[in-house]
């Protein structure tokens, strides 16, 4: 996550201040300059760091919270309120059209991810049952259309494109025509970048607007480059009136103030989040949710629409009446871990769960996962029903065919069968569920590794 470093700093300053009996003015003003330090670091807006510091002394002054029952949770109750707000306040979503197709223009600098960003929005939408046309209207960089009928190819999404024609407006009226016939109720503008703001690529824009008329105008920014990223966005804004801005890359290493920063800056709500580099990463943005995964809080309602989402049904069903049968097996141990990996990564899903990113110490490698997979499918189906079948020679045979060692065998089917166990346990005891997610300590996630 992007806010990786800020996190980290304001979870560690609100967990010493949350924990306090009693907390004086000058432990509000020592935790401040802290928050004010980590905010700068992250590469915030100088101007906006100091009127949220200011804004967090006034209310934690004004309302008697220094002297309530719990003050450290009502401080850290007002860090996350101004945090929210400062990151938009409430979600905003597309606003659609009566009268079909919604026009989508994405805009940006070049290498800002604005091609992957037209395609994974496309995905978001037909998710949501919209009927999506990805329109080519990057002339210029070489192998920019290319690029996006590779991404609607994998998602099998329509691509329109001229290769022949320069002019972005024509190509663009002439999407809007297939558009009408084809009955896609969503069009999707990839335009040209350029490496730094120009007249040139300001004016080809303003054609566009003008001659197309766009219901949205999104702003595409990458995350990592911190305060450069606010600067862009005002000048966009300035130029065309943007609706809002998508930010990428917030998976990457970075400081992440731009997205601290850019709706403090331009008034543009960002309205969605690029999360990773699947063309299925990318989310609405959420300023409560981020809010709370920043503090630590978790974000339980982002994972449950991820599973909502990537789960299926029908093998959900299927998967139950095995569980009552007791014949929970390998190939429904490597379906789950198929379905959970749609989710996105391990690693990412554990820090949207309240408490589990203070667990320093409990690391995930999702590649372990593809070890695991290699290694069933390694297996005969008999050996898959039965893992009692694999002897010495067996488990020699699987190591070779899945290029792991007998031992990272050994220590999966381990693993497996004390997880078939407690299934069983579920089955015949109604409250096992409940003891068993009660139970899990920081020693048993150490303890959770291939």
């Amino acid at each position: 996550m992007a806010f990786e470093g800020l996190s980290s700093r304001l979870q560690e300053i609100t967990r010493k201040i949350r924990g306090k009996a009693r907390i004086t003015e000058s432990d509000l003003k020592e935790m401040l300059r802290e928050v004010k330090l980590a905010l700068l670091e992250a590469d915030v807006n100088y101007k906006i760091v100091k009127d949220f510091i200011a804004t967090i002394q006034e209310k934690a002054l004004g309302q008697d919270v220094l002297k309530s029952l719990t003050p450290g949770q009502q401080v850290v109750k007002v860090v996350k309120d101004e945090l929210v707000e400062l990151l938009g306040g409430t979600e905003s979503r597309i606003n659609f059209t009566p009268n079909p197709p919604t026009v989508i223009m994405l805009v940006g600098l070049q290498g800002s991810g604005k091609t992957t960003t037209s395609g994974k929005l496309a995905n978001l939408l037909r998710k949501q049952g919209k009927n999506p046309l990805l329109v080519a209207c990057d002339v210029y960089r070489p192998a920019a259309i290319k690029q996006l009928q590779v991404v609607g190819k994998q998602l099998n999404i329509p691509v329109f494109a001229n290769e022949t024609s320069k002019d972005v407006v024509h190509i663009a009226k002439q999407a809007m025509s297939v558009a009408y016939s084809k009955l896609n109720d969503v069009v999707i503008l990839d335009t040209a970048g350029r490496l730094h703001i120009d007249e040139e690529l300001m004016q080809e824009l303003k054609n566009v607007k003008a001659g197309i008329k766009p219901h949205e105008i999104l702003l595409v920014v990458d995350a990592m480059t911190g305060q450069d990223a606010v600067n862009v966005a005002e000048k966009f804004n300035d130029a065309l009136g943007i609706d809002g801005v998508v930010l990428t890359k917030l998976d990457g290493d970075t400081r992440g103030g731009s997205a601290l920063s850019v709706k403090k800056v331009t008034g543009k709500p960002i309205k969605f989040a690029a999360t990773g580099e699947k063309l299925s990463d990318i989310e609405v943005f959420h300023p409560d949710r981020m809010a709370n995964r920043i503090l630590g809080m978790g974000d339980i309602l982002s994972v449950i629409e991820k599973a909502e989402e990537s789960f299926d049904l029908e093998q959900a069903e299927k998967l139950e009446k095995q569980l009552r049968k007791s014949e929970f097996d390998l190939d429904d141990y490597l379906t789950q871990i198929r379905q959970i990996k749609k989710m996105g990564s391990f690693s990412s899903l554990l820090k949207m769960i309240p408490g589990m990113n203070q667990l320093k110490d409990v690391k995930i490698d999702d590649k372990e996962f593809v070890k695991i997979e290699a290694i069933i499918c390694s297996m005969t189906k008999k050996e898959k029903r039965d893992t009692r079948l694999l002897n010495a020679s067996r488990r020699q045979r699987i190591a070779k065919g899945s290029g792991t060692t007998v031992q990272d065998i050994n220590k999966f089917i381990k693993s497996f069968e004390m997880t078939q166990k407690m299934m069983k346990k579920m089955k015949s005891n109604k409250g096992a569920m409940k003891r068993m997610m009660n139970g899990i300590d920081e020693n048993a996630l150490k303890n959770f590794k291939f």
